[in-house]
């Protein structure tokens, strides 16, 4: 049940809501606690960390690309080490949530989508392939170095 101070709580000062949250559930005060705000909460913790991985994944795609399909060498190293970041980030996102694994292959062929409209606009040139050229498979994605089998 929700008591009229922790909705009040809620909007006037969220750390303290938090803090008083922690310590009820902490003692089992079960009918205090502000169940449709902490829900709502949780909720939203999730889905911030999907966002996180697609936006993640989206720029590790464009790079890959760019790093793989674009002839510009001086580029090259800066790709390569905005590559190995986005990797890094979403290494962080799978070790804390290691069933995000599922979800980008899951979200994989529409990210790529993204990413290559991305890249096509900005080089419009370059023959980027229409179906992802990178496998459905996480870790290959988070370790190989496309570009080297065609160098």
């Amino acid at each position: 049940m929700m008591t009229t101070t922790s909705k009040t709580l809620y909007d006037a000062d969220f750390a303290l809501w938090i803090e008083e949250t922690v310590s009820q559930l902490k003692n089992g005060e079960l009918a205090q606690i502000d169940w449709e705000n902490l829900i709502e909460e949780i909720e939203s913790l999730g889905k911030s960390q999907r966002k996180a991985v697609r936006s993640f994944l989206v720029r590790l795609l464009e790079h890959l690309l760019k790093r793989h399909y674009v002839l510009m060498s001086d580029c090259y190293r800066a790709w390569e080490i905005e590559i190995r970041n986005f990797r890094q980030n979403l290494r962080i996102e799978l070790e804390d949530s290691p069933s995000l694994k599922s979800f980008i292959v899951e979200i994989l062929s529409k990210s790529y989508e993204m990413a290559l409209e991305n890249v096509r606009e900005d080089y419009p040139i370059t023959d980027f392939p229409d179906d992802c050229p990178f496998p459905n498979d996480v870790e290959a994605l988070l370790t190989d170095k496309f570009w080297e089998v065609t160098e």
